[in-house]
């Protein structure tokens, strides 16, 4: 089966972009967006929708601890649907709690990310969380169809 799905890490600063190869088992960190203004991110998005021939996008949505959609989620459900809207395509969410945190830690296991430079890799990590959003996805799913 072929899948192009898009994994996205939403923040109010920047935008983690994944991206899963045809097979749909693997994602990968595509790039970063910088969340300038709601223009400007569907512009960026829309060329690597063309690009990887994207039909859905897995939203990372953070809920609280105890597992509510607070202020955060609402803001990022809010800020989707406009996307989706903007880009026609259908939005799917995953619960993304901890994804930041263990993109971290992840970088800092692989000596990508130094305590030194943290503040200036924002970035990466938000590329990470948007990586292991969209792997959490494509376990599931494939988890669903298998018998």
């Amino acid at each position: 089966m072929m899948v192009s799905v898009l994994g996205l890490d939403i923040g109010s600063k920047r935008i983690g972009v994944a991206g899963c190869d045809r097979t749909g088992l693997i994602a990968t960190g595509i790039t970063t967006i910088d969340n300038k203004s709601f223009v400007y991110v569907t512009e960026q998005l829309s060329q690597i929708i063309q690009q990887r021939e994207a039909t859905l996008l897995v939203v990372g949505l953070p809920y609280t601890m105890d597992g509510d959609l607070g202020t955060q989620a609402r803001r990022v459900q809010k800020f989707t649907k406009r996307l989706a809207k903007a880009l026609s395509l259908p939005v799917t969410y995953v619960d993304e709690r901890l994804t930041s945190v263990e993109a971290e830690q992840q970088l800092q296991a692989e000596r990508q990310l130094t305590t030194k430079r943290k503040g200036k890799n924002k970035g990466l990590i938000d590329r990470r969380a948007a990586t292991i959003i969209l792997q959490q996805w494509l376990d599931r799913s494939r988890a669903d169809r298998s018998p």
